[in-house]
Parts: C-alpha cells; sequence; structure tokens
C-alpha cells in the first residue's frame, strides 16, 4: 500500500483522520468568507498570514471537545460543533453586510428590543452564497452517508486528545503574540471588531466580545466617584467656550427635532434624472434663516438609530459593542435634554414616532431621559397599508401627529422620529414619484425613492407649521442619525457619486449626514465646521441660551470660533479638516491621499490626534459602563426618576388635557388645526 494511500485510509476510518478532515474544511471555508465576505483590510505579509491560520487554533480547540467522547456519539459531537460554528459564521455574514460590523453579545441579549421587521430586513439580505458557511457540514454529512468516511467506534488515549487541546491553546498563544507585535495594544486600546476578526479569528473575537460584556458588568460593580473626577478633569481641559454671537438667539423658543432615518449628506441636492430627490430639505438647507452644517458627521457603532439619540440627547457616545440605550437605558442616570430644559426652562418634552415602542428599549430609555412623553405606534391608527418597514409611512404619521402637536404646552421639546427611509427601502408603487437608481445593487436602488418620499412629507408638514404660525416661535433641527448605505457597497456607491472608484477613505466621508438649525430672523449659514453628533447638545443649548458648563457633555458648540474639529468616530477611527485615519491608515483630508511616509513631526501629530480620539472614546464608555452620572448632582439639577412617567395612552391625554393653555389648540380657540394639514398620501385619500 503506498503512502497516499496508507492516508487516505487513515483520514477516512480513523477518528483523528475524521477529526482532521472537519478541521481542514472548516478552516478551508472560513479562510474563503472571511475574503468574500467581510471586509477586514489584512495589509501587508504578517496580517495576510495571521488571517489564513487564524481559524485553525480556535477551531482545533472547539471540535477537539468531540474527541473525548466514545464510539458514534464523538462523530456526531463534532459535527454538531461544526454546525454551530458555522451558523455562528452565517449570522455574522448577514449582520456584518447591514452594519459593518460583528455580532455582539450585547447585540444578542437585547435583540428583543429591536427585533421589529428584522426577519423581512433578514430575507432582503440574504445571498445564495451566505449558505456557503454551511458546505463543510454537508460535505461531511455527505461523506459519511455515503460512506466514504467510516467511523471508528475505538476511544482515543486521553492523553492524545489533551496533546490535541493543548496544541490548540499553544497555537492560540503564538497568534495573540505575533498579532501584538503587528498591533500593540489589540486587546487594550482597540475600538474597531474588525481588527480582532482579523488578527485572531471570528471565535476569538466572541470570547474577548464575551470578556468584555462580563467586565463591562462589573466594571459599573466597582465604578466610584473617583472615576468621575478624572472624567470630569478632562471635560474642565477640554473645554470650548460657546459662540457668544449665537448665545440665546432661540431662547424661550419651541424645540423641534427631526430625525431623518438614514439620511445622508449626498443627497442635498442630488439628483436622479434630472429630477431633485429632497427638494423641499434643499430650500430649508439653503435658507437665509438656516444655519446648516456640511462637514458633519454621524458617529454611530452597533446601536445605530440609538448611538444617534443618546448622543443627541446626553453628548455621551453610544458603546463600542451593543446598544447603550438598550442595555443601560433603563438602570442608568443621565441627565438629558429633555430633563435640562424641563428644569431650567419649564419645557414639555416629548417624542412621536410611529414604531414600537419597545424598539431600542426606548420605553424605558425615555423615562431614564427625562421625557414626559412618550407617543408610540399605540397612539397612532394603523390600518392596512399604512405600515411599512419600522413603523407608519412618514406622511400618515405626520398627519396622525398633529393632533398631539397642537395640545403640548409651550414651550416644548418635541423630537419626531420618521423610518420610511430605513432600510430595506421598501415603498409601495402608489407611493414611488421617482425611479429607483439603476446601480444593481437591490440594497442601494431604492434609497432615492424612499428619501423622496421623506421629502415629501417635510414639506408638508413645513407647510401646516407655516399656516399654523407654529413656525414663528419654533427651533426646528433636522438631522440625520446614520448612513442610508453602509460600507460594504463600494461599487454601488461609487456610480451614485459618479466616482471612478470608491476605498475606505471615500467610505468615512461618506458618513456626512444632515444638520440644520431652522427659525425665522436666525442668522443663517452654510457652516463647514468638522463636527458630529456628540456635538450637537452643547450647539442646541447655546442657541437656547441654556448654560451647560456643569454639565458632563463630551462634545463642543459646532458655532465656537475654538471648536476642536477633531471627529471621532466609534471604532477609532477619525477625521479633522487636514487628516483622516481610516483602520490603521492615515489621509490628508483634503486629496484623500494616504500618507505612507510621514516624517517625525507629522507622525506625533497623528499620534496625538489619534490618542484624543482613543481617550474620548475611553472616558466615555467609562461614563455609560459605571454609571457614573449617579455619582454627580449639578446644585440645579433634579435626579430623574423614571417611576415619574406613565406613556399609557389614556394617561397622557388627560395630562395634555389639564395643562394645555398655552399650546397651539387653545390659542386656537380650543380648535384643532388638523384641517389646515394637507397630504397626498394615497392612503388617506376619501
Amino acid at each position: 500500500m503506498s503512502r497516499i494511500q496508507s492516508f487516505w485510509q487513515w483520514l477516512t476510518h480513523k477518528k483523528l483522520g475524521f477529526f482532521t478532515i472537519v478541521l481542514f474544511l472548516f478552516w478551508l471555508k472560513t479562510y474563503f468568507i472571511y475574503l468574500t465576505k467581510f471586509n477586514l483590510g489584512a495589509v501587508g505579509p504578517m496580517q495576510q498570514f495571521l488571517l489564513l491560520i487564524n481559524p485553525i487554533p480556535a477551531g482545533m480547540l472547539l471540535l477537539g471537545i468531540g474527541l473525548f467522547f466514545k464510539g458514534r456519539k464523538s462523530y456526531w459531537i463534532i459535527l454538531t460543533i461544526d454546525f454551530l460554528l458555522s451558523l455562528w459564521l452565517f449570522s455574522n455574514i448577514l449582520y456584518y453586510r447591514e452594519f459593518s460590523n460583528f455580532l455582539s453579545f450585547s447585540i444578542i441579549k437585547t435583540s428583543g428590543s429591536t427585533s421589529d421587521n428584522l426577519g423581512k430586513s433578514i430575507a432582503g439580505i440574504t445571498l445564495a452564497s451566505d449558505f456557503l458557511a454551511f458546505i463543510d457540514v454537508a460535505a461531511v454529512i455527505a461523506l459519511l452517508l455515503f460512506k466514504v468516511i467510516r467511523i471508528d467506534v475505538r476511544p482515543l488515549k486521553l492523553k492524545v486528545n489533551l496533546l490535541i487541546e493543548s496544541l490548540a491553546l499553544s497555537f492560540m498563544g503564538v497568534n495573540l503574540l505575533m498579532a501584538q507585535s503587528d498591533r500593540s495594544g489589540l486587546l487594550t486600546r482597540t475600538f474597531d471588531n474588525n481588527y480582532i476578526v482579523k488578527y485572531l479569528g471570528m471565535n476569538e473575537y466572541a470570547v474577548y466580545d464575551g470578556f468584555k460584556t462580563a467586565q463591562t458588568s462589573a466594571q459599573m460593580a466597582k465604578a466610584n466617584v473617583n472615576d468621575l473626577r478624572t472624567v470630569r478633569k478632562y471635560l474642565k481641559e477640554s473645554y470650548v467656550k460657546p459662540n457668544p454671537e449665537y448665545t440665546g438667539v432661540a431662547k424661550g423658543k419651541n424645540v423641534l427635532i427631526i430625525h431623518l432615518e438614514s439620511f445622508q449628506q449626498f443627497l442635498i441636492g442630488y439628483k436622479w434624472k434630472g429630477k431633485e430627490v429632497t427638494p423641499n430639505l434643499n430650500k430649508i438647507y439653503h435658507a437665509k434663516d438656516t444655519i446648516s452644517f456640511d462637514n458633519f458627521f454621524n458617529q454611530v457603532g452597533q446601536g445605530k438609530t440609538s448611538d444617534a439619540e443618546m448622543m443627541l440627547e446626553n453628548s455621551i457616545f453610544g458603546l463600542q459593542s451593543g446598544s447603550a440605550m438598550s442595555s443601560y437605558g433603563t438602570s442608568n442616570t443621565f441627565e438629558s435634554a429633555p430633563a435640562i430644559l424641563h428644569q431650567k426652562d419649564g419645557y414639555t418634552t416629548a417624542v412621536m414616532h410611529g414604531g414600537e415602542g419597545s424598539f431600542w428599549n426606548r420605553n424605558n430609555a425615555y423615562k431614564s431621559f427625562g421625557y414626559q412623553y412618550f407617543m408610540p405606534l399605540s397612539y397612532y391608527q394603523n390600518k392596512p397599508g399604512y405600515y411599512v418597514g419600522y413603523g407608519l409611512k412618514d406622511k400618515i404619521f405626520f398627519d396622525q401627529s398633529i393632533k398631539y402637536i397642537e395640545r403640548l404646552p409651550h414651550p416644548f421639546y418635541l423630537k419626531m422620529i420618521t423610518v420610511t427611509n430605513h432600510y430595506p427601502y421598501d415603498l409601495d408603487k402608489k407611493n414611488q414619484s421617482i425611479d429607483k437608481t439603476d446601480t444593481k445593487d437591490e440594497t442601494v436602488d431604492g434609497y432615492v425613492q424612499t428619501a423622496h418620499y421623506l421629502d415629501q412629507a417635510i414639506g408638508e408638514f413645513m407647510a401646516w407649521m407655516k399656516k399654523t404660525g407654529l413656525d414663528k416661535n419654533t427651533l426646528v433641527m433636522f438631522y440625520g442619525d446614520h448612513y442610508g448605505i453602509s460600507g460594504n457597497h463600494h461599487k454601488a456607491s461609487a456610480q451614485l457619486l459618479k466616482k471612478e472608484s470608491f476605498n475606505d477613505f471615500d467610505n468615512l466621508n461618506f458618513q456626512r449626514v444632515p444638520l440644520m438649525f431652522h427659525m425665522k430672523g436666525l442668522k443663517g449659514k452654510i457652516d463647514h465646521t468638522y463636527g458630529g453628533e456628540i456635538d450637537v447638545l452643547p450647539t442646541l443649548l447655546n442657541l437656547l441660551g441654556v448654560k451647560d458648563k456643569d454639565t458632563i457633555q463630551f462634545g463642543h458648540d459646532l458655532l465656537s470660533k475654538d471648536a476642536p474639529q477633531i471627529v471621532a468616530q466609534r471604532n477609532g477611527d477619525f477625521i479633522t479638516p487636514e487628516y483622516a485615519k481610516v483602520s490603521a491608515d492615515y489621509y490628508y483630508t483634503k486629496t484623500g491621499q494616504r500618507i505612507v511616509h510621514p516624517d517625525k513631526k507629522l507622525k506625533a501629530k497623528l499620534t496625538s490626534l489619534s490618542n484624543q480620539v482613543t481617550t474620548q472614546l475611553s472616558l466615555s464608555d467609562r461614563v455609560i459602563n459605571g454609571n457614573l452620572l449617579r455619582f454627580y448632582k449639578p446644585k440645579w439639577f433634579t435626579k430623574v426618576e423614571p417611576k415619574d412617567y406613565d406613556y399609557n395612552k389614556e394617561v397622557a391625554l388627560k395630562n395634555l388635557e389639564k395643562n394645555n393653555k398655552t399650546s397651539l389648540w387653545y390659542k386656537n380657540h380650543k380648535k384643532t388645526t388638523q384641517n389646515k394639514f394637507k397630504t397626498d398620501a394615497p392612503e388617506l385619500k376619501k
């Protein structure tokens, strides 16, 4: 018998041979998926080598568990473990395609608060090739069924099993040492999960994430007032004085925040087939009484919309892993915009949203933020055809919101969350009034249709405000919460932007979203300051004349002449007017040219910028993970007690009935203004 035949006999007739086949196929499949389904950015021989080998140690360790069992059970346990590893890989393929990140325990733990319509989204992004994640399992089962592989019921010696597990752990250790030599501080200073997977592997990432999740829980238990002193010292040293020219220009005005779901800055002024996609928002953006920002970036992480809301209301970042609103919105102490404005200037505070109240844990987090009223889907009439994706269609949502807005006592702080422009960008034919784009990317091509629909809804709502006079005493703020087109659609993005190519630096620039402050009499302009969602609250409070120097906020007034203009991304990347960082690479912002060989002075500058970003993110995480605001009590602030709020519809409407002498309804001689709202929504035509 030749050596090849002997080896084949060993592979197909021995338990250790079966283990080798399964491990080899698992490794081959995983490496192929790394290359084709994820954008891990392995650069240079070391990173490429680690990406090649990193599936092996964890696969060897986990699949090796089955070797400890006797007889046929050993084979089925190895197959079951292989299937579970494949399922984990498959789940991450889908999650990564939509969110450019990997699943975390925090996300899985809070999936109940984010599950609305996810089934439809998953179906929309699943490709046939994704099922290659299970190809090795299918292949091994086929080999067993056709008796190419014969089951060896004889047990292995314990020392052989222990040797395999010891070798697996040793390989992991060597892998980690090599990774640390290429990326110093990989496990202690990284904010990008891509790094962990690229260097260590998908399963090691799961262990790392589990450890970080447990560490976070322990961190809250151990946190004390000394941790807060470190944060306050940093904020004092980095404090930027607000722009006095704009201080209090909106004092006492209503504040109406319109949350533009998944709306990116490139849509402003964008035309498709000669037609403006967002004509109403274009007009507001360029109006003489609008302050618009064209270098304003979303800074969200895995929490997406909830991260945007966390920054908007608190000037605190979302988390590296999971959603802060979902994980900590019920338990943490906050000093948020609604509570600040209610306590300082008597504002009525409310949120209106045509989706489920449990989504992102809003029905609990809003109580912790100090919102007096939250009006989710249960407050609205939901007939067939009214609901799409994650909530009521925007035109229907605005139409039904009028009866609540007009009852709010003035001044009010109101946030209205739109949803129609949310992935998967579905819109029935009767509501389509612009053609889809033709990038051939199904995830992308419906985006202009839902954005156009959202813009139409904004136009109808702003017309109602003008007819009722509400526009004269209201500061309206528009902001985009996060990207609509993720970083996994480079080809389609290049086509939309009419670019020859689209790289990771272009994708960082693509994270721009709109920010507009619109008010009668406001001295408007298009401001080129670089900033992000962390800066919204300080900017808004200065416009309202509310002093915020004694609050815990990580942002700065965007209108300040001393604004630092360092925009941190949740993964540790950043952009400034001069320089940008994407993964391990630095770029000149104006030209997009990669900085290959910086001199000593520039290298020190880039390192300093990176350290500033890391410090800001780390301290913000410390505030959330340690619930540090429980130790901070400004003299003027009364701690928010969530139990004081009741979002029951009947209770809320009774409270509004008692306190409405300053409301629009009361000023309109106790008559509704519903007749002044005009919509072309086909669902509402009689």
